[in-house]
């Protein structure tokens, strides 16, 4: 059976179209969030399924996650995006234990059991020190496109340190370095590591390998590295790490559809 999931983020929108006999991803696309966020998903969709030559034909439920989710008008149902970030990160990275998600507004770490349901979680969703909205505003200050942060961070040779968990307070701290002669590598590599130290913090103590980092701040060049030193130990980037909510939507989706069946 074909299924979907629209993961409607604050940032952006995403959708997979999901195959649930051979097990196998038909389509996913994005697209940047907006005003009308249900037109901008169901358009999403709709080109989803054309390019992935089901236009016309019907398509199963479709599951809805995300900070927006509830916009999704055309979706059967609703599951929380902790939920659904687990079931798509075990399907990638079965082995995974612990899963960093860093999105453009809040940030999560989830701890999973064996079959990928979720043991624990903790989340920041009160402050943007912590997410992609700080590496968003760091890059505006700088004048840099985001792509622009990773080759930054690894050119620097001594992070700053940045003290402020605020972004604007960071905003002005950085305002601060810039006028003190701090160059813009060490400025990027300082805000990496306090992003990833306050993952760190949100982790606690005892987590369990394999760490699996996800979200857009996943794909920033030097980031899995800032993340993986704080943590001290590995961590794994799954391919696609801007979908795994919205692929884990359309396999639960899939689940629900069979639900019946197995009763």
């Amino acid at each position: 059976m074909i299924c979907g999931g629209v993961d409607a983020g604050s940032r952006t929108i995403k959708a997979v179209l999901w195959d649930s006999r051979p097990g196998v991803v038909l389509g996913s696309g994005l697209v940047d969030q907006g005003v009308q966020q249900s037109r901008l998903a169901r358009e999403l969709f709709d080109r989803v399924r054309a390019q992935a030559g089901l236009d016309g034909r019907p398509v199963g439920p479709i599951v809805a996650t995300g900070y927006a989710r509830h916009t999704v008008d055309f979706a059967a149902t609703t599951i929380t995006e902790i939920t659904c970030h687990a079931a798509g990160v075990h399907h990638l990275l079965g082995e995974a234990r612990t899963v960093v998600e860093i999105g453009g507004q809040d940030s999560k770490l989830l701890r999973l059991g064996e079959r990928g349901t979720v043991r624990d979680f903790a989340m920041n969703d009160r402050c943007a020190a912590g997410t992609g909205r700080f590496l968003e505003a760091v890059a505006a200050r700088l004048g840099v496109g985001m792509e622009a942060l990773g080759e930054l961070a690894c050119a620097s040779h001594s992070p700053a340190t940045i003290s402020s968990m605020c972004v604007v307070f960071a905003e002005t701290e950085i305002i601060g370095l810039l006028a003190g002669g701090t160059l813009p590598a060490d400025i990027v590599a300082g805000v990496q590591n306090a992003i990833a130290t306050r993952v760190a913090a949100m982790a606690g103590q005892g987590l369990d390998a394999p760490v699996a980092f996800t979200g857009g701040v996943a794909l920033v060049g030097g980031m899995p590295q800032a993340i993986s030193q704080a943590l001290r130990m590995p961590v794994v980037v799954p391919p696609g790490p801007r979908m795994t909510g919205a692929l884990g939507a359309a396999i639960l989706a899939s689940r629900l559809a069979t639900a019946p069946a197995a009763r």
